[in-house]
């Protein structure tokens, strides 16, 4: 499922579709755009343009203006388990959002779930094999938490370090924390040296700070390197595998739910 890095790199690639003037969009597919009925997004949207793209967690949006210059709707864009954004314009193509893009020649027509036309002849794309993304007018994003790349140091102390839920669980609450999920978790608690299961009361500021540090650094080089799949632990996170780094063994478990992967030496 796409993460924070993930979306992240689908918010710039959005931005080569500021400023164009917008001349039609493809709003047809019911599923995805709802509960928008088929033309009620093109309505709202032909003949202005996006002129800025946000992103807090998972969460992605555009803001708008309309035909007349004055402010529009905000169009939000999620990815749901495996969309791209695609943006099409003179020099060349923009991609962002999917783990592992599928090869040109392999993309299915159908799996175009929504499109915007710009007036230059360019076009930005959503595609989605599994048809779990979805595209609104003004959507939601009052209840998720600080972004996990820009939150404070005092704030991450203050959401993350209270009570008793395991750390992992925690780190993955989008309404404490947005954008962190599965993937994300396991590579900054291996890089922090932390137990996924450790209660988060118990981790003090010094551990705290430490693992706000390291979050930064894992979500930044995961933007940088294409997305939380490449973080250094991952290929381990598997049966039979060592630790990259002191070559223990990998230990399975479920934390809050989830398939959670941590080395049996440096992590217990």
């Amino acid at each position: 499922m796409p993460e924070l890095p993930e979306v992240e790199r689908a918010r710039q690639a959005i931005e080569a579709a500021l400023d164009r003037k917008i001349s039609a969009v493809d709003d047809g597919d019911e599923w995805v755009c709802r509960p928008h009925r088929p033309g009620d997004i093109a309505g709202a949207l032909a003949g202005g343009r996006l002129v800025a793209a946000h992103r807090r967690g998972k969460t992605m949006w555009c803001d708008t203006t309309g035909a007349d210059g004055e402010p529009g709707p905000r169009l939000g864009v999620h990815l749901g388990m495996g969309g791209w954004i695609v943006v099409e314009s003179d020099d060349g193509e923009r991609v962002g959002g999917e783990p592992f893009r599928p090869e040109p020649d392999a993309i299915r027509p159908e799996w175009e779930r929504f499109s915007i036309t710009f007036a230059d002849g360019g076009r930005l794309r959503l595609l989605d094999k599994r048809r779990l993304g979805r595209v609104r007018l003004e959507p939601d994003v009052d209840a998720l938490g600080p972004d996990a790349l820009t939150i404070s140091q005092a704030e991450f102390r203050e959401r993350v370090g209270r009570g008793k839920s395991p750390v992992k669980a925690r780190l993955q609450d989008q309404g404490v924390l947005a954008g962190v999920g599965n993937l994300l978790a396991d590579e900054v608690l291996w890089q922090a040296r932390i137990p996924p299961r450790t209660p988060v009361g118990q981790l003090g500021d010094d551990v705290l700070d430490r693992l706000h540090a390291t979050m930064r650094r894992t979500v930044e080089a995961a933007i940088a390197n294409g997305g939380a799949h490449t973080g250094q632990v991952i290929p381990f996170r598997k049966a039979g595998a060592g630790c990259p780094r002191c070559g223990a063994p990998m230990e399975r478990g479920q934390v809050g739910g989830r398939t959670t992967w941590w080395c049996s030496a440096e992590q217990v």
